[in-house]
């Protein structure tokens, strides 16, 4: 087939010699047969670690070859086979979006600069620039598409000025194709650039250089990022191996499938990239003298507006999998979901909890739900529904207006359980940021940004940010002694401390909580962060020595008229 679609324009297919038929040849069945096993991809199930890994080997394997085969041989593939510069970007639009959906799978971040650098080479190299002269609408689709993806990439490697160049790009592009081609897609290809601008603005404070340059900073863990442990401090073995990562708020910054909360989740829970070694390295095919010397991020399954049963079925799949020694965090960022009724019981189901997605899931159950009070609230993921995964260890961020719903766990299997909740409710006169990401993830994130947003800060010099970036290194190496050397601390937060991702959260949460109470415009007990088991207060986020320290800090930033001065006497 693949001949006699291209000789109309070669001459008669016996002038073709043998050896450049059988290129010809060679190159439609590496074509075919890699987006037979591209699209077979969509088929894998999206849960379990290990069943997808050899499929993803093939298909990585069939790629390298085509890839390489088009290179050889582009000569030939020009003259016979009519090969235009589009074809190529879109075989090294695959292998980008292969990169992406490995780095999905393994949360290893290298992955994502390999699928850099295959978007990188496509724009320039110009693949898809003949692309707006043929008449063909569904090809520059491709493209578009295309530049969502490559930004959704930059967005995660934090390459913020490639993402604007990319945007006015893909604005162009998008008012080339609605002006030419009159399509009904034109408003979700807008929709598209809104997201992206939105997302790119969510920072609340801009780092500045001297030239006022915006200052890019990332927020995964670095080698001076999590407090050392120090000599004396008693803590667990446990490793976290898995994450569930849940953003399910209403109206919250969105691109892509990714809400802002879970946009810097997922980047508090992974080590800064490292790049690998080789271009075409197939995933998962290292030699083990070439893996790196250091610990991989924990797995995580990114879960945007998930049912109930999906995300149960993700939960499952995790606690399945989860190895021994190790830790399963669930992070939900959501809606709160309030009881309807009145209970007399005080249950792991009469409290509410926190949103789960009902238009994918349809449930007969909906029009009695209505009309009957004493029914529980059945699109909702309830503390209870949660007891069942408490047999192994478990860590759980709640952010939502309903958090303290999950205040009232119990701990049945005596495993190590925590769970860090958000504010319920934030001061008036602090202006709503909620659309633009939630203030107690941001904390969890990158809390200098945080501090310096309740300060009233909305912009700072580099030089600046960076001492005071010191000084909190120094205050989270003191909040880890706090700690450790509590002598009414419950013990399942030692358990989680002797791990890096899950030390630096728990010291995070401990200077969101600190400053929150110190504040003069948090005054209700809604506002403060909390915890189930509670930390003893006086030893953790009510400790005077903490206090001075974030008055330093404060008085670094000139803003210590912002904070109580001697907090205990307030109370």
């Amino acid at each position: 087939v693949c001949l006699k679609e291209i000789m109309s324009s070669g001459g008669a297919e016996d002038d073709i010699p043998q050896a450049e038929r059988k290129t010809v040849t060679d190159f439609c069945y590496l074509l075919d047969k890699s987006k037979q096993l591209f699209n077979g991809l969509r088929d894998l199930p999206q849960y379990g670690q290990k069943q997808w890994q050899s499929y993803f080997g093939r298909t990585f394997d069939v790629y390298t070859k085509l890839w390489k085969f088009q290179q050889q041989h582009r000569q030939v593939l020009d003259n016979r086979y009519g090969l235009k510069r589009w074809q190529i970007g879109e075989i090294a639009s695959k292998i980008g979006q292969l990169y992406y959906h490995y780095y999905l799978r393994t949360s290893e971040t290298s992955y994502l600069n390999e699928a850099f650098s295959f978007y990188s080479a496509i724009r320039q190299r110009s693949y898809y620039s003949q692309v707006n002269k043929e008449d063909r609408p569904e090809l520059v689709v491709k493209k578009l598409r295309y530049y969502a993806r490559f930004i959704v990439v930059c967005l995660l490697l934090n390459k913020m000025d490639v993402v604007k160049d990319l945007v006015k790009e893909l604005s162009d592009e998008i008012e080339d194709y609605t002006h030419r081609f009159n399509t009904e897609d034109q408003v979700e290809w807008n929709l598209v650039l809104q997201e992206v601008a939105a997302f790119i603005e969510a920072d609340p404070v801009m780092v500045l250089n001297d030239d006022n340059t915006i200052v890019i900073t990332s927020n995964r863990l670095s080698e001076t990022g999590a407090p050392l442990l120090e000599q004396g401090m008693v803590v667990g073995q446990l490793a976290l191996a898995d994450a569930l990562i849940i953003g399910n708020c209403n109206n919250q910054v969105k691109f892509s499938e990714l809400t802002i909360d879970m946009f810097r989740m997922l980047q508090a829970l992974e080590r800064e990239p490292m790049n690998l070694a080789s271009q075409m390295n197939k995933p998962g095919m290292q030699e083990s003298t070439e893996k790196p010397a250091r610990r991989e991020n924990p797995h995580k399954y990114l879960l945007y507006k998930p049912t109930f049963s999906q995300l149960y079925t993700f939960l499952a799949a995790s606690f399945k999998e989860l190895p021994a020694n190790s830790v399963l965090l669930i992070y939900l960022s959501a809606t709160g979901v309030f009881p309807s009724g009145r209970s007399d019981s005080e249950g792991p189901y009469d409290f509410g909890g926190v949103l789960t997605n009902s238009n994918r899931d349809v449930i007969n159950g909906d029009a009695i739900h209505k009309r009957n009070q004493s029914y529980k609230e059945m699109h909702c993921l309830h503390p209870g529904d949660l007891y069942p995964f408490t047999r192994k260890p478990l860590f759980i961020i709640v952010d939502s207006s309903n958090s303290v719903a999950y205040k009232n766990f119990t701990n049945l299997f005596g495993q190590p359980l925590v769970c860090l909740l958000s504010p319920t409710a934030y001061p008036k006169a602090l202006q709503d940021q909620s659309q633009r990401g939630s203030l107690f993830t941001l904390f969890l994130n990158n809390p200098l940004m945080a501090f310096l947003f309740v300060s009233g800060l909305s912009s700072m010099r580099r030089g600046l940010w960076e001492k005071c970036q010191d000084y909190l290194r120094k205050i989270n190496r003191d909040i880890a002694q706090l700690l450790t050397h509590s002598r009414s601390i419950d013990q399942s937060f030692l358990q989680f401390f002797g791990d890096e991702f899950l030390r630096l959260l728990l010291t995070r949460f401990i200077f969101c909580s600190a400053t929150m109470r110190m504040h003069k415009i948090f005054r209700e007990t809604r506002n403060y962060p909390e915890s189930y088991p509670q930390l003893p207060r006086d030893e953790t986020v009510e400790n005077p020595h903490l206090q001075k320290h974030i008055l330093e800090l404060a008085s670094i930033l000139d803003v210590r008229n912002v904070f109580l001065e001697n907090t205990l006497d307030d109370y």
